[in-house]
């Protein structure tokens, strides 16, 4: 299926580096190796190798950001902003989008073959940062010969890893958009991925992690998965779409899903359980909290930054509240940094950047169009 401003067919790619006795150190300071990251580009890179744009997933994200993979109805996730004449236009613009190392879409986690056993890693996959995934993105980009990134872009904790990229390198990133994220999590944040995580680790199929072979701990993961979906959305986006509708016309008196919302997020739990590894979830749910550029962790809290930003926040989201995004521009310009700040009004909640497509591609496109011609 193509429909008009598609990339059209794709394919997921594999990238492998970090070969022993060569391999990644992490900020644990474990090392890992060999490493494996999927990948998919969008566009073409031009000769002087100056329009690539680095797009970064959030937690549940993949490699598949836009187009449609063979055989498959669903386009990428990001499949309205990628494409020709679209916010990240592939007619313009060479786009990059990585499963995450610590992933189970391709790139190297706990479910992958671990080299020195034979086995899947499970539990003795290191914990991983989003400083890591930024790393082990970085051998992507010097492989295809890209010394200075366009934009580096995403939502979420994809918004983590764009910060992430102009803190750790500065020089290779032209310009940057962080989205409905934050410079930390907040106690409460963490509080709601610690829940989920002891939902997960509380499923007796579980099995300390080491279930491969066996069957995932299912129903401790779609729980995790219902207790973040709410998060996702706002509290007038539930009401809007579900508001107290029942599945039946009277209340069943038992234990069942009476109410539309209740079999939403159990069907949503479920969809997830066979697309997404439980130790997977873990282990990104724990970068996301170990995530922290504010004054306190910053390695560099005094330095100059050239990077060009935008940064882009959803009046009603709750789970990354726009005060936070406001913390990064305030942090911005205390380095005396080029950074816009935009709220967008929406009711949908943290999904809005997922959702509300002409108002960033508004934006998006016209930030882009001044930092390529800046670049050149």
């Amino acid at each position: 299926m193509t429909i008009q401003g598609s990339v059209g067919k794709v394919k997921t790619e594999y990238f492998t580096f970090a070969e022993p006795p060569k391999e990644l150190k992490l900020e644990s300071g474990q090392s890992l190796g060999p490493i494996t990251l999927a990948y998919e580009t969008y566009g073409t890179l031009n000769k002087e190798k100056n329009n690539a744009i680095l797009v970064e997933h959030a937690l549940s994200g993949d490699a598949h950001a836009a187009g449609y993979h063979d055989g498959e109805e669903d386009p990428g996730w990001w499949d309205s902003m990628i494409g020709p004449g679209r916010a990240f236009d592939t007619d313009k613009y060479f786009v990059v989008c990585s499963n995450v190392i610590g992933g189970c879409k391709g790139s190297t986690g706990p479910s992958s073959v671990n080299p020195k056993t034979g086995r899947p890693y499970a539990l003795d996959f290191p914990l991983i940062t989003i400083s890591d995934m930024v790393n082990a993105q970085k051998h992507l980009i010097d492989h295809f010969g890209i010394d200075k990134l366009l934009c580096v872009v995403g939502g979420s904790m994809g918004g983590m890893q764009a910060l992430q990229w102009v803190a750790s390198y500065p020089e290779r990133v032209r310009s940057a958009i962080p989205i409905a994220t934050a410079l930390k999590h907040s106690p409460q944040q963490i509080a709601f991925d610690e829940v989920g995580r002891q939902a997960v680790m509380a499923d007796p199929e579980w099995r300390e992690g080491d279930y491969y072979g066996k069957g995932q701990p299912e129903k401790g993961l779609a729980v995790a998965r219902m207790i973040g979906h709410i998060t996702y959305m706002s509290d007038q986006s539930m009401e809007e779409k579900f508001s107290r509708r029942l599945k039946e016309k009277n209340y069943s008196f038992r234990f069942k899903t009476d109410f539309e919302v209740e079999g939403y997020l159990r069907y949503r739990g479920d969809s997830f359980v066979k697309r997404f590894d439980a130790n997977s979830y873990l282990y990104i749910t724990k970068a996301l909290d170990y995530f922290d550029l504010s004054g306190e962790r910053n390695k560099h809290p005094g330095r100059h930054i050239e990077t060009k930003f935008l940064v882009i926040a959803f009046k009603s989201d709750w789970l990354y509240p726009s005060y936070q995004a406001q913390e990064i521009v305030k942090q911005l310009k205390i380095r005396h940094a080029d950074a816009s700040y935009c709220e967008i009004k929406s009711t949908y909640g943290h999904d809005a950047f997922l959702l509300e497509t002409e108002e960033q591609t508004h934006l998006i496109s016209h930030f882009l169009k001044k930092a390529h011609k800046e670049g050149r």
